[in-house]
């Protein structure tokens, strides 16, 4: 059967694409952003067991070289995620798409549709396509959150069931791009970022804003000219970047002030993004 790392099914979401949505974080992911918010979804545990004794409810057992976690004792205080050194969890679970359309299944009155996320999502393509085809059959709609490191393009059946991607675009020249998030290129980011608006498949554009970090003002001008005459539709997110969460050099980072935030926006208008906002 195929399964897949899970760090969390969250039930109801009204942040992660239109309407309300379940959406499904998996774990591992290919970068290491610098401003990760979320860098405990990162890599996979290597069993390594520090996060064991220190935690309160006895959640977490160690047996045969491995880190065992009881879901139903947990208390979710993440001190586990706190103490790890390793950007890991050890709370995750390996599910089949059945296992965790059982979860979804009992938000369906209450939700428009699903959303992968992570981590990275498209690491998983033929587990997210069996998803997807179930989540369709019961009529909800199906997003993307991706990093846009896996070629879309080899990924038709993929795109076909689902109504859009949430693109990150990290930087936009590759010197910058190798800084913030330990990538080697961006190069397959632009490739997707061409195709998804070509064949109607791009959801949203995001862009987390931290000068001296991110090229913003590179990455918006050269958003506008690879999708051309697509940039009046397209939702263009200007995230203004917090620390909250992040570790490694940049948890201490202040966030840019309005009037950098407001500058961006400016030039994206002026491009032609008319969809274009800031998410504070």
């Amino acid at each position: 059967m195929t399964t897949a790392p899970i760090n969390k099914v969250m039930p109801l979401s009204l942040v992660d694409g239109p309407g309300n949505r379940s959406t499904i974080f998996f774990q591992g992911c290919n970068l290491a952003c610098a401003y990760c918010h979320n860098p405990e979804t990162q890599n996979q545990c290597h069993h390594c067991g520090i996060c064991v004794s220190g935690c309160p409810s006895g959640a977490l057992t160690k047996a045969d070289g491995r880190v065992n976690w009881d879901p139903e004792v947990c208390v979710q205080c993440d001190q586990c995620i706190h103490v790890c050194s390793s950007n890991a969890s050890p709370k995750v679970r390996h599910l089949t798409p059945e296992e965790i359309f059982e979860e979804i299944q009992k938000n369906l009155p209450f939700i428009r549709g699903i959303t992968v996320s992570g981590g990275e999502s498209t690491l998983y393509p033929h587990f997210i396509k069996e998803l997807f085809t179930i989540a369709r059959a019961h009529g909800l709609t199906c997003l993307i959150d991706s990093n846009g490191t896996t070629d879309l393009t080899s990924y038709p059946a993929l795109l076909a069931l689902c109504e859009g991607v949430m693109l990150d675009v990290k930087a936009w020249d590759q010197q910058t791009y190798q800084k913030i998030t330990g990538g080697l290129t961006n190069a397959v980011v632009k490739k997707n970022l061409h195709h998804l608006a070509c064949c109607n498949k791009l959801e949203e554009i995001r862009i987390v804003c931290l000068p001296g970090e991110v090229d913003a003002e590179a990455v918006i001008s050269g958003i506008a000219e690879t999708i051309g005459e697509n940039v009046t539709d397209v939702k263009l997110k200007l995230i203004t970047f917090r620390s909250n969460g992040v570790n490694g050099r940049l948890q201490n980072t202040p966030s840019p002030d309005d009037t950098y935030m407001q500058q961006l926006l400016q030039q994206a208008y002026e491009l032609g993004f008319e969809k274009a906002v800031i998410v504070s």
